[in-house]
């Protein structure tokens, strides 16, 4: 069977994190709120300096209310996922995740403030 050119040959493979806000988000002052989303936003940075976090940044104008934020991480999902839950605010409850492979044409992005290969280089499966 002759292979689709409209499949590339090969990918590069991310693990992405998509923040969402929970249904039922616990209710905090105004003050609280503001002091968590102080360590969220700290922990994210520490995240980045570590290179562990790669890019990051608030969803807006969305078709879904509850997306929050997406991050590209440098690391396999388990271990994105237990980055995620340690985040002040997935802890708190007032937000949660999910995380996910993202497959895109190899060298279709490009990282300039990282020094290292993001993803990983992938085939599809025969």
């Amino acid at each position: 069977m002759a292979k689709d050119p409209n499949v590339p040959a090969a990918f590069d493979v991310y693990t992405l994190v998509v923040l969402r806000r929970p249904s039922n988000p616990p209710e905090m002052s105004q003050e609280d709120l503001d002091a968590l989303q102080g360590r969220h936003l700290a922990y994210r940075a520490e995240l980045g300096r570590q290179g562990v976090l790669v890019v990051n940044g608030p969803l807006l104008e969305q078709s879904e209310r509850s997306y929050r934020g997406m991050s590209i991480f440098h690391c396999d999902a388990a271990e994105a996922a237990r980055l995620s839950d340690a985040d002040p605010s997935v802890a708190a409850g007032r937000l949660t995740y999910d995380v996910m492979q993202w497959w895109v044409r190899a060298g279709a992005l490009a990282f300039p403030l990282t020094d290292r290969r993001v993803g990983e280089r992938r085939s599809l499966p025969e």
